[in-house]
């Protein structure tokens, strides 16, 4: 192949990879931040391979970018290609001495703060060469479409069609309220007590809906809808919210056993919340893990107590 020949598929490829991260990431900034480009390189890029093939692959407004039609039968023509290009690349570090790579993990705060950080700390320090990049998000991500390597959810929650390995312990659900919150109001004796009182919501981001409150005694499960005056989408404020004496609060019980053992929060119903299966990592099985993955994911595997 002639010098000038090389050069015009290297520019070629360069162009492909640019309008294949900006029509994921539907963003011109993200994507430049993803390829380490100015997003005016980006820019130029993508106008040439539109002007070389003279179709538009992207509409752009001030406030969105999104695949046309063209642009989306390109992307899901050679979207896959690169894919399988960076995961035989990232296999090739089992070659080395020491493995390396970026794994990309979806999950929740708390799971980060409490499982991930402390189990994953002593392997980035074993290996510098693995990197992990965490997105902190309340909603269940599609982890093909958005290019994860992996997610973190209870385990009841995961698609059927995904790898799922167990990383925590069970959980049990905790029904709190501050000292001062039951000093004004009796205590639920039974889950349909909630619904006289003031109850502190979560809305679901995937769904927009509320979450519905999940009680089971003796086999028998039961659900309310609670009602208040406040609503959050993130955990953490719920129990801070709790301690203020703004209402009773549904959490799982980690997440509120500081407050618990310096008794800023008080627990109700205790019976009526049995535990259940904890945090997995989840993963698509049809593609092959990474040597930087695969070290993730057995550090993360829970054995036992």
């Amino acid at each position: 192949m002639a010098v000038s020949d090389w050069a015009m598929a290297k520019r070629n490829l360069h162009e492909l990879q640019a309008f294949v991260t900006v029509a994921r990431e539907r963003s011109f900034t993200r994507a430049a931040a993803q390829l380490g480009v100015t997003q005016s390189a980006l820019s130029q890029s993508v106008r040439a391979l539109e002007a070389r093939l003279d179709i538009r692959l992207l509409s752009r407004t001030t406030r969105s970018v999104s695949p046309t039609e063209a642009g989306e039968r390109l992307l899901h023509a050679i979207g896959r290609r690169f894919d399988e290009i960076e995961s035989e690349l990232d296999a090739l570090t089992a070659m080395r001495d020491k493995p390396g790579g970026t794994v990309r993990i979806t999950c929740g705060d708390h799971v980060l703060q409490d499982i991930l950080l402390p189990k994953l700390g002593p392997l980035l320090r074993e290996y510098p060469d693995v990197h992990v990049e965490f997105d902190v998000s309340y909603g269940f991500r599609d982890i093909v479409a958005d290019r994860f390597d992996a997610g973190v959810r209870l385990g009841e929650s995961i698609d059927k069609d995904m790898i799922a390995v167990p990383i925590g312990p069970h959980i049990r659900m905790a029904a709190v309220g501050s000292p001062d919150y039951f000093a004004r109001r009796a205590a639920p004796k039974k889950p349909a007590d909630l619904l006289a009182h003031n109850c502190i919501n979560l809305r679901l981001p995937t769904y927009g809906g509320l979450y519905a409150w999940e009680f089971e005694r003796k086999g028998r499960p039961i659900n309310v809808h609670v009602e208040g005056q406040l609503t959050f989408n993130t955990a953490p404020h719920i129990a801070l919210a709790a301690v203020e004496g703004l209402g009773i609060a549904f959490l799982p019980e980690a997440e509120c056993m500081p407050y618990l053992a310096d008794g800023k929060l008080m627990r109700v119903l205790d019976d009526w919340c049995p535990p259940f299966p904890g945090y997995y990592l989840y993963y698509p099985g049809r593609r092959q893990p990474s040597p930087a993955f695969t070290l993730v994911l057995e550090a993360l595997r829970w054995r036992g107590a």
